[in-house]
């Protein structure tokens, strides 16, 4: 993974929930789940993941599915590291705009 987004920046992985977070300066923008990547996206970038038929991630709680923020990386940033980097800005503008003000 750190190879994937050496054009990005330091990337930090930290395990979590039976997955692993992707961090840049602290912040969450990417998350791994069943060895699939997927990438943080809010209203101004949603639609650039669904524009290249990106699923949301999903998981199940008590038979309900439930849909996060994250939308699954496309297969061509693990080839493209130029690319990668340009989603990882996406993803991490994202989470940015998501960050609650600190009082």
């Amino acid at each position: 993974m750190h190879e994937v987004f050496a054009q990005f920046g330091v990337i930090r992985i930290r395990r979590m929930f039976g997955g692993y977070g992707v961090y840049h300066h602290d912040l969450m923008f990417g998350l791994v789940a069943d060895e699939i990547l997927y990438l943080k996206a809010d209203a101004l970038s949603r639609q650039t993941f669904e524009k290249f038929g990106l699923p949301p991630f999903e998981f199940d709680r008590e038979g309900k599915a439930i849909k996060m923020s994250y939308y699954q990386a496309p297969d061509e940033i693990f080839e493209d590291f130029e690319q990668a980097a340009q989603w990882a800005r996406l993803a991490y503008a994202a989470a940015t705009r998501a960050q609650k003000p600190k009082k």
